[in-house]
């Protein structure tokens, strides 16, 4: 094994076990607790997440597969179209989540604050609607990949060491391409724009209370330290989005994946699904609370024996 995939691996694994850490932990605030109105939305994300670094590029199911002695033509049209929806339902919960928390800080004299209530009402219908539309959105992926054989003789497009894209229509390719970019750039401008809307609401609320001393107003509110979070994770999701965006395109203009080229891209598909819940980690009390108490239980355990 390369030194390149041992990192992708231990990066993948330590995503997954962060993702899954933060899975139970929103399951069991919202079947036992009484959950804030984004931790659906995060619990969601973080199962996404989960799946996508599992689905990645040669990484863990595909040594799965490998061990079941399943077909690579399966293995690959499996992946493609799993890890396709998986980074689809990313950007579009990634967006949600910022939309949400910029229309719940949003002030009583704002536009946006007559949709407060409307949102949390319909939070089930837009998940579902975001699923409906992502599940046949990649289906595309399922016709044009498949095993890698010859790149000479069939004109496939090698995507990693045991896959290939085929080469597709011009009028299909176009299409495809122009829904895509047309939902991506809709997707990205709708999160610069909520991002923006939460950095002036965050700087007014500044502005207003700088005069004031006490504690109290020291600390950061749990509503301003989710929205700090939230325009965090959005912000990184933006910047990490334009990088791989260009890394396709270069390897679309090359009509090949330099091995060089998918070892970063591959590097950049797994940064944000394992840097989000360490985020979220570091910035929710209530996780923090949570392993506090269970260190000074382990504590007073270890004493006592």
């Amino acid at each position: 094994m390369s030194s390149v995939r041992i990192i992708l691996n231990f990066l993948s694994g330590f995503g997954v076990l962060a993702n899954i850490f933060l899975l139970v932990f929103y399951t069991f605030i919202i079947l036992c607790h009484r959950p804030k109105p984004t931790d659906m939305i995060s619990c969601q994300l973080t199962f996404i997440h989960i799946v996508l670094l599992i689905t990645g590029p040669d990484i863990w199911l595909w040594d799965i597969f490998e061990s079941l002695n399943i077909d690579n033509d399966f293995k690959c049209k499996t992946t493609f179209y799993i890890n396709r929806m998986m980074r689809s339902l990313s950007i579009c919960i990634t967006c949600l989540l910022g939309v949400f928390q910029a229309v719940t800080i949003s002030p009583s004299s704002s536009l946006l604050n007559k949709f407060k209530y409307k949102l949390k009402k319909y939070m089930i219908s837009a998940f579902l609607f975001i699923w409906s539309f992502n599940l046949p959105f990649t289906c595309h992926r399922i016709i044009y990949s498949g095993a890698f054989t010859n790149v000479s003789e069939t004109k496939q497009m090698k995507a990693t060491k045991f896959c290939s894209l085929f080469s597709m229509n011009h009028i299909i390719r176009a299409l495809i391409l122009t829904v895509a970019t047309s939902r991506d750039v809709f997707l990205v401008g709708l999160m610069l724009a909520t991002s923006a809307y939460m950095v002036i609401i965050l700087f007014r609320h500044k502005r207003q209370h700088k005069h004031l001393h006490s504690l109290s107003h020291l600390k950061a509110s749990p509503e301003k330290r989710a929205t700090q979070t939230i325009l965090l994770l959005v912000v990184f999701f933006v910047v990490m989005y334009w990088v791989d965006f260009i890394i396709s395109f270069t390897a679309i203009l090359l009509r090949m994946y330099d091995p060089v080229i998918l070892s970063i891209q591959k590097f950049v598909m797994n940064v944000y699904p394992t840097i989000t819940p360490l985020i979220q980690i570091s910035s929710d009390n209530r996780i923090i609370n949570m392993l506090k108490h269970m260190q000074s239980l382990c504590h007073h355990i270890f004493k006592w024996r």
